[in-house]
């Protein structure tokens, strides 16, 4: 049994001549901008919510347990349905939000998508920073979350539609590697700000998301649609060809044209894709469309991401200290998707997902056992066992960073067909935000409940997750989009499903 084949360009397909533009590069950039506030976010909630003022304004019931009462186990302190709903609450609203910008995206481009975006987090940002109660905050979160369904969406399609084919990974990647640029910043200010006496220093950090929401609002009036979109909202395609020229660096772009037009000519017979994402020689990309993000999430990684002050804070770090530590995990994750980007496109999607996920279960069978034996329900840890959870936690974000992390993005942007690929990113982005929702909603109680084991559940899950992509994910790298039909054909599992003969090879094409 062959698991995980690929197809080369030497096997008889052609990938598209071009070279990499500065143009391509300062628009990916500038797009890409949507990964740091995902980032900010995800990183700016889990230190405020470690923040004795934020708490004693918002959730004073929290603060007490955790300030006061004795009786209460470490890992039970921070476990409330309200506190989590502040984290989670952002996500459930992105998960409405994919859903309607999958139809903007597809209507108007990838640009209007991008700019509502910005715009709705830039008000979310505002909003929360200004928080005199919890419903004021609530609220906040939900634009928040509207803004990330929409940049979410749309950014990741955007990146990889520029991309020449041989560098996509690389750039897509750029999304995953601005989050984490994210989270870092989020750090960085959680830690100036918790210095600052009274309420002032957490509307600071939440205020501050309004940074880059300007930066990304401002810009996207400046960005060029991709030649895709174009085509898809433009019968006359003149601006479709000057714009894959410019995009490609070579006048010779006639043949990647005429693969595009004939997409949007079968995209177009396509009134209802999200009813056509279900029909069989779909299979195999609406099945990565769920359970990559879905896997991408029960990794554990919001263990980190969210509440990692927290969790910090339960193995007996002080503010200061669980903060810094944040800050640490980090710019570990930060290099390791650095890494990503310049391995991706030449070591390839599967052997970055498989070494990452074998790192993943070592390191959080390692926290777990160190758990159990060390941190019980009162006492607090010796510096020798909380520095080396610090340092196995580094250990497991650089796996999920050059592996989950960019690569649960990457896959689902790259596998769709022009005629569904509007759907299927929103079905990813939707997947990814519900249980990034069920993930942020549970966890608190699930620490309560499960304590140490909640590092084994999260290792199982991973183990599985690995296996999944050594028999089931084929190679995607240097493929040109409209050619990614063919991996699913030459895969031993997909084969069965999707056929070999090539009967339908028109319906594939983006």
């Amino acid at each position: 049994m062959v698991v995980g084949t690929a197809i080369s360009s030497e096997s008889g397909q052609h990938k598209h001549s071009g070279r990499m533009e500065s143009f391509v590069i300062l628009s990916c950039m500038m797009a890409a901008m949507g990964g740091v506030i995902y980032g900010y976010d995800s990183g700016i909630s889990g230190g405020v919510t470690s923040m004795g003022p934020f708490l004693r304004k918002f959730f004073p019931e929290v603060y007490s347990q955790m300030k006061n009462d004795k009786k209460i186990s470490n890992y039970c302190k921070f476990d409330s349905q309200l506190l989590t709903l502040f984290t989670s609450s952002l996500y459930i609203a992105g998960l409405v939000a994919s859903i309607f910008a999958a139809s903007v995206t597809r209507a108007f481009g990838r640009k209007p998508s991008i700019l509502i975006g910005g715009a709705s987090f830039l008000t979310g940002a505002a909003l929360g920073g200004a928080a005199l109660n919890v419903c004021m905050l609530i609220i906040g979160r939900v634009l928040l979350g509207i803004g990330i369904g929409f940049t979410n969406q749309s950014v990741p399609l955007y990146l990889s539609e520029m991309a020449p084919s041989k560098y996509r990974g690389a750039i897509n990647i750029g999304f995953q590697l601005t989050a984490g640029i994210g989270v870092i910043s989020a750090s960085l200010i959680n830690y100036g700000t918790e210095k600052i006496e009274g309420n002032l220093g957490w509307r600071i950090s939440l205020s501050m998301a309004a940074v880059p929401a300007s930066i990304l609002t401002i810009g996207a009036f400046f960005l060029p649609e991709t030649p895709s979109s174009l085509i898809q909202s433009d019968k006359n395609h003149l601006k479709a060809m000057l714009m894959l020229q410019r995009v490609r660096g070579v006048t010779d772009v006639q043949e990647e044209l005429e693969s595009l037009i004939k997409a949007n000519a079968i995209s177009k017979t396509i009134k209802t894709p999200f009813k056509k994402i279900l029909e069989r020689k779909y299979r195999p990309q609406l099945v990565m469309a769920i359970v990559i993000p879905f896997f991408q999430q029960i990794t554990g990684i919001n263990v980190i991401t969210f509440y990692a002050p927290i969790l910090f804070r339960t193995i007996g770090f002080g503010e200061s200290a669980s903060l810094i530590s944040a800050l640490i995990i980090g710019l570990v994750g930060t290099g390791a998707t650095f890494i990503s980007m310049l391995m991706v496109d030449g070591f390839g999607r599967r052997g970055l997902f498989m070494i990452g996920g074998v790192q993943m279960i070592i390191t959080q069978m390692i926290i777990g056992g160190i758990m159990a034996a060390q941190v019980g329900d009162h006492n607090a840890v010796n510096d020798v066992y909380a520095y080396s959870i610090l340092v196995l936690i580094c250990i497991y974000v650089a796996g999920f960073s050059w592996s989950w992390g960019p690569l649960g993005w990457l896959v689902p942007s790259e596998i769709f067909p022009m005629e569904i690929r509007s759907a299927g990113q929103s079905i990813a982005v939707a997947v990814n935000f519900l249980s990034t929702f069920i993930i942020a909603q549970t966890f608190l109680s699930m620490l309560c409940h499960f304590k140490s084991g909640i590092f084994f559940f999260f290792g199982g899950w991973v183990t599985i997750m690995t296996l999944f992509v050594y028999l089931l994910l084929p190679e995607t790298k240097n493929m040109p989009l409209e050619q990614m039909y063919l991996i699913w054909r030459e895969h031993w599992f997909w084969k069965r499903i999707v056929g070999e003969n090539g009967e339908n090879d028109e319906m594939y094409v983006t």
